[in-house]
């Protein structure tokens, strides 16, 4: 009796397949689902929706993707008044009309008056790029679902010259949102969605690394204890992010400041806490003999390690 066995190809590993194409940069420390996140909206060519607390650095996340795939970065800050077509591409009639009254100009020409807005030019570009759609959620409700279209086809359609704009490369889009208002169904269903996590300290240990890698054991200690403890204050409206505590640490260090400095006080609280109410709110702690903890032991920090 004869035998024949059939030989089945085994998959190609992630890295085999081009799948795990951004790994993190020594810039910028991300978590591994947040690697992940990224690497599963490159190989689906879906916008990737980042979403987090102010400060988390969500902005920051795009320009260090653009760097560790060695793309071209585009950014695209929204503001409250932001329109979708601006995105696209914007028809200067002022300047037409400029030329049209001052004789400088072929204002025959309406091409010569069409400027590209940060979708169009990544359209346009010969190389695929990272565009950066920073803070979606400052816009109006619509906003989200004006861009769908444009987003999921690559093209569109300067109205005044009827040429159509078709991308020569599909970009890789990074959303931010602070949370600030929800998004509509329509428009979450075409993204890949990641909420970065607040650090807990080990990660933030790495973070301050990044940016100040001279710092004293002894004053970080106090610098962590001190955070965190701010943050877990309930009576504060806002909590102290990520890029506060970098610049706090900064203007520490340019102050000589060391660590029995702030096992009794808590220095330069303008670069943590940013209203007045905050800033009442922990000097009343004082006032009423409150004294913030030295040690993580005393702020219960067994479960933040």
């Amino acid at each position: 009796m004869s035998t024949s066995t059939s030989s089945r190809q085994e998959p190609a590993s992630p890295s085999d397949s081009g799948f795990l194409r951004f790994q993190g940069t020594s810039g910028y420390i991300a978590s591994r689902a947040l690697i992940d996140a990224v690497n599963c909206a490159v190989a689906l060519e879906r916008p990737l929706l980042v979403k987090g607390e102010p400060g988390t650095g969500k902005t920051l996340l795009a320009r260090h993707v653009a760097e560790g795939l060695g793309l071209p970065l585009e950014s695209w800050h929204i503001k409250s008044t932001s329109r979708a077509d601006d995105g696209l591409y914007v028809y200067d009639t002022v300047q037409r009309l400029n030329d049209a009254r001052f004789g400088d100009g072929d204002v025959k020409d309406i091409r010569s008056y069409i400027r590209l807005g940060p979708l169009g030019r990544v359209f346009t570009a010969r190389k695929r790029q990272v565009l950066l759609i920073d803070e979606i959620d400052k816009a109006d409700l619509e906003f989200p679902n004006d861009i769908l279209r444009e987003i999921d086809e690559m093209r569109f359609t300067v109205m005044e010259t009827g040429d159509e704009v078709v991308a020569k490369e599909r970009p890789l889009v990074i959303i931010t949102s602070n949370n600030e208002k929800e998004l509509p169904d329509a428009f979450l269903r075409r993204c890949v969605f990641h909420f970065i996590d607040f650090p807990a300290v080990d990660q933030m240990r790495e973070i301050i690394d990044v940016h100040h890698p001279r710092v004293e054991s002894r004053l970080l200690e106090q610098v962590l204890v001190k955070f965190y403890w701010l943050r877990d204050q309930k009576e504060l409206r806002k909590r102290p992010s990520t890029s506060e505590l970098i610049d706090w640490i900064t203007a520490l260090l340019r102050a000589g400041a060391d660590a029995s400095r702030l096992e009794s006080e808590i220095p330069f609280m303008g670069a943590l806490l940013k209203n007045e109410q905050d800033t009442r709110a922990i000097e009343s702690f004082r006032a009423r003999g409150g004294k913030p903890p030295a040690t993580f032991d005393e702020l219960g920090g067994a479960r933040r390690r």
